[in-house]
C-alpha cells in the first residue's frame, strides 16, 4: 500500500491575527483572524480527507493522520480560534474513522496525533526572546512538561510511521500525545 504524508505550512500572520495579548480579552479578539485560523484548521483537515479518503475507499485500505494539538485537551489561553479548531479537528478524526470502518471496512484508520509544544514558525515570537531566551509563556509550558523541553519535529515521526503501519491495524479515532508529559501532568 502507497503512503502519503501530507504536511501544511501556515502563515504566520494568520496565527498572529488570531492571537490575544495578555491583556486582550475575547472582545478584542480579530474576528477575521478567527475565521481564517477556523477554517485553515479545519477545512485543512477535512478538504484532504475528503480526497484521500475517498482514493482508500475506492482501494479499501489506507491510514488517515490528521494534526490536533494539545489545545484539544484543555483550552489553551490567548488562542481561542486554535484551540476550538483543533478540537473539532479531533472530533471529526473520530467521526471519520467511524463513518469510513463502518462503510468501507476494517482496512481504512483514521487517527490524530496531538503535538505538545515544538518551537516552529508560528509560534515562536511567543515561546522565544528575540534574544533566544524563554518568555513567560514558554516558562509556563516547561513548567508542565515533565520531560522540561519543547519537542523536536522529527519527534514525531515514530507516532505517524507506527500508525500507518500494520502494527497499528486495530487501531482507528485515537488521539495519540506526543508532548513530553504535558497532557499528564497537573503540575501539583
Amino acid at each position: 500500500m502507497a503512503k502519503l504524508i501530507f504536511c501544511l505550512t501556515l502563515p504566520e500572520e494568520i496565527f498572529s491575527s488570531a492571537t490575544l495579548a495578555p491583556e486582550q480579552s475575547f472582545f478584542d479578539m480579530n474576528m477575521k483572524g478567527w475565521d481564517e485560523v477556523t477554517d485553515l484548521n479545519i477545512n485543512g483537515t477535512v478538504y484532504p480527507s475528503y480526497v484521500f479518503g475517498k482514493v482508500m475507499a475506492e482501494q479499501g485500505s489506507g491510514s488517515i493522520i490528521n494534526i490536533s494539538s494539545m489545545a484539544a485537551y484543555s483550552a489553551i489561553t490567548r488562542v481561542a480560534g486554535y484551540s476550538a479548531a483543533k478540537s473539532a479537528i479531533t472530533n471529526f478524526t473520530q467521526w471519520l474513522a467511524s463513518d469510513l470502518a463502518l462503510k468501507f471496512g476494517d482496512k481504512i484508520r483514521v487517527n490524530a496525533v496531538a503535538p505538545g509544544f515544538f518551537i516552529g514558525d508560528q509560534n515562536r515570537a511567543i515561546l522565544l526572546n528575540p534574544d533566544g531566551s524563554l518568555t513567560e509563556r514558554s516558562k509556563k509550558v516547561i513548567a508542565k512538561t515533565p520531560m522540561q523541553r519543547f519537542g523536536e519535529v522529527e519527534e514525531l515521526n515514530g507516532v505517524v510511521q507506527f500508525l500507518c503501519s500494520d502494527s497499528a491495524s486495530f487501531i482507528t479515532g485515537a488521539l495519540i500525545p506526543v508532548d513530553g508529559g504535558f497532557s499528564a501532568f497537573s503540575g501539583v
